[in-house]
């Protein structure tokens, strides 16, 4: 075995974690009679030598020695290695990638050519892989089909042995593999689209057990969703009852002839490769496994991924998954239900009132599950507001989640209850207020709440004149501070400039600048702090010199006094600093029309974000938007997240002030059926609330002019 390792030169590469002479050890492990060392040694391969997907010079030296395992019957685990060679093989560089090369540092270079080079090599054995479909191995055969799919020359000859196969194949996972393998051809190589949405369409009609025609469906969704049946919901929701009402065993395996009804038995327990146990959660490896079905969930996933835009659908389709009496499904639900709404519009009442109700059940994974979905939803998450009340009433142990490291956080339920501005998260607050370590987020929700928080601003100063002022300040006092300035509560001015006077070195700046903006945040209450603000103000320049401006002009509206310290604020090194001086000045209005030049010249800086907070604060300071609204509008275009804060100097301007250009781009925006800022792969937990913010913003500026402003 593995002729010619030890003439590899494997000292003189590398991989993510340093010189690659442990290579050999990995290889040897993959062939090990040890299953734990065979799992330890692909943990290995994925994490040092394919890391992230990435391939260097020993993962291009593996590439025989992993065929030789792959094809070695005595090997156990094969269906792990053809995976890893999928994926090392299986990155596609295209013609864009290699068009850029030009501006690609060296190191970048070496990747996408290690890249071709894999895809070369791995291709060039892919031959195997025809022998491998038929493997006794289940777990080889499982991962056989996507690997033709993905890797070999001649996808016309995989289509035609994936039809071949899926009627003598007995294994159910397998035969799904095979289906999956069909759709990857249609999406990768699209001439065969048509080939392959025939099969599938056949596949899917009800001649065909239930699994095998919901995993078509899935992959007609995405490869050609134009050939799903115009009943698409209805029919996957027979499905599904169809694949509940199973027996919890399945039948014995039925041989069938070439060419026949594919009907085989369902296998409740065959091994998976090692490369996707790998990727499930610890939660849900440990799920009992409903009638045979494992692989319901991920075949719902694809069709869902397939059904992308279609939102109506989408809905219908969760919607029954809810209504389930099988309580992984609805946890699947609802989380997917959550990633329908972070990334699409849509009316999602009555899928956030079921979302709701799965917070009083008594399986605990699937409460937790819906509270977390809720709390990202903020105001879409208001069908559920009596649920959410009754969750939080009936269990106050969840009301604060400790961690491991770093400071509490409030509980999911609670903090979605107080983004609804729902006065009956109260208790949940005060108590938390109360608490040695109060939650960090404690002043978000007081924010989101409003004024219905008012009965906690005692509490929020008595424990902010209890903060010592140690190296741990920042961390003690900083929700408190963010909850009094959210209720602008001027009676804590004393408190709160005691910790502006005492901020330690450590993280000083830091607690300075949340005192300061608490006490703006109180206007002329906080006349006791003037002393402190105009000594601050003193060192023009400064972030702190910047805040305190900002501070006294709205406790004192002394213009001639913060006037020059935020002018100068302009000239700061930190484009950070500079946009907070750029701010505050558009804050005086026309009162700093002096300083119009200077935002004008900052219209033209690198910096997109400094460009839009400069247009906005000429706009403010002058009246007039035919210099700022161009500005606005090529910021929108190029950076999707500035959108909210351009949306609202528009929705101030109205759109006699924004023009005609502006009118376009809002209705455009409201016409999107996307969420702005929604991304493939990741998300922010306030990226809804944000996109909903938006939404709102482009209404309120198409409605009419607000009476500000000239367009000259």
């Amino acid at each position: 075995m593995f002729t010619g390792i030890d003439e590899v030169d494997w000292a003189s590469m590398e991989h993510a974690y340093g010189p690659a002479d442990d290579v050999p050890g990995l290889l040897y492990g993959l062939a090990s009679g040890d299953p734990a060392e065979r799992e330890s040694a692909l943990d290995g391969m994925y994490g040092a030598v394919h890391h992230q997907g990435d391939v260097y010079a020993c993962t291009l030296a593996c590439i025989p020695f992993l065929f030789e395992l792959a094809v070695d019957p005595g090997i156990r685990d094969r269906g792990g290695i053809v995976e890893l060679l999928t994926s090392i093989g299986g990155i596609d560089v295209d013609e864009d990638d290699e068009s850029e090369l030009d501006e690609l540092d060296e190191d970048e270079i070496e990747g996408v050519a290690n890249y071709a080079m894999a895809a070369a090599a791995v291709s060039a054995g892919s031959a195997v892989f025809f022998e491998l479909v038929a493997d006794e191995d289940p777990g080889v055969r499982l991962a056989a089909p996507l690997a033709l799919a993905t890797l070999h020359g001649r996808p016309g000859r995989v289509l035609t042995l994936l039809r071949e196969r899926l009627p003598v194949e007995a294994d159910d996972e397998v035969r799904l593999a095979l289906v999956e393998a069909a759709g990857r051809i249609a999406l990768r190589h699209r001439p065969l689209a048509g080939q392959a949405a025939d099969w599938l369409s056949r596949l899917a009609s009800q001649a065909h057990p239930p699994g095998l025609r919901l995993a078509a469906l899935a992959q007609l969704a995405r490869c050609a969703p134009d050939a799903l049946p115009g009943d698409v919901v209805h029919v996957v929701s027979e499905l599904l009852r169809e694949l509940r009402a199973r027996p919890a065993r399945p039948e014995p395996s039925v041989a069938r002839a070439p060419g026949g009804d594919d009907t085989a038995a369902d296998r409740t327990t065959a091994p998976a490769p090692v490369g996707r146990l790998r990727e499930l959660s610890a939660e849900e490896s440990a799920r009992p496994r409903q009638a045979g079905t494992p692989w319901a969930a991920d075949l719902l996933r694809t069709l869902h991924g397939g059904l992308d835009d279609r939102v109506a659908d989408r809905t219908a389709l969760l919607t029954d998954q809810l209504r389930s009496p099988d309580p992984w499904q609805r946890i699947d639900a609802v989380r997917m239900s959550g990633g329908l709404i972070r990334a699409w519009r849509g009316s999602y009442e009555d899928l956030v009132r079921l979302v709701g109700v799965q917070l009083a059940d008594p399986e605990r994974r699937l409460a937790e599950a819906a509270s977390h979905v809720l709390e990202e939803l903020f105001g879409l998450a208001a069908p559920a507001a009596d649920a959410l009340a009754g969750r939080v009433a009936a269990d106050p142990g969840a009301w604060v989640k400790e961690w491991a490291s770093g400071p509490p956080g409030l509980g999911p339920a609670v903090k979605a209850l107080a983004r609804l501005g729902d006065a009956r998260v109260l208790p949940a607050l005060a108590a938390a207020v109360e608490r040695p370590e109060v939650p960090h987020d404690v002043g978000f929700a007081i924010r989101c709440l409003g004024d219905a928080a008012a009965p906690l601003a005692g509490a929020l100063r008595r424990r902010l004149g209890e903060v010592g002022l140690d190296e741990g300040a920042y961390d003690r006092a900083s929700p408190l501070l963010s909850g009094l300035t959210a209720l602008r509560a001027g009676e804590a001015a004393p408190e709160v400039l005691r910790v502006l006077r005492g901020a330690p070195e450590y993280r000083g700046e830091w607690l300075r600048t949340a005192a300061l903006r608490a006490l703006g945040s109180f206007g002329p209450a906080a006349g006791c702090a003037v002393p402190e603000l105009r000594r601050l103000t003193g060192r023009p320049g400064t972030a702190a010199a910047t805040e305190a401006a900002a501070a006294l002009w709205t406790v004192t509206g002394d213009v001639e006094a913060v006037l020059p310290v935020l002018a100068e604020g302009m000239r700061a090194e930190q484009v950070h600093d500079c946009r907070a001086a750029v701010s505050a000045l558009g804050g005086l209005g026309r009162r700093a029309e002096a300083v119009a030049p200077r935002l004008r010249a900052l219209l033209e800086h690198e910096e997109l974000w400094l460009r839009v907070d400069s247009a906005i604060a000429l706009w403010e300071v002058t009246g007039r938007t035919g210099e700022a609204v161009p500005v606005l509008l090529s910021a929108w275009e190029r950076n999707r997240h500035v959108r909210v804060r351009v949306a609202g100097c528009l929705a101030r301007m109205g759109v006699a002030g924004a023009g005609s250009d502006a009118v376009r781009v809002l209705r455009a925006e409201l016409l999107s059926v996307r969420r702005h800022n929604a991304l493939d792969g990741g998300y922010g937990s306030h990226d809804t609330y944000e996109d909903e913010k938006l939404l709102a913003l482009c209404r309120r500026a198409l409605l009419g002019n607000t009476g500000k402003g000239t367009t000259s």
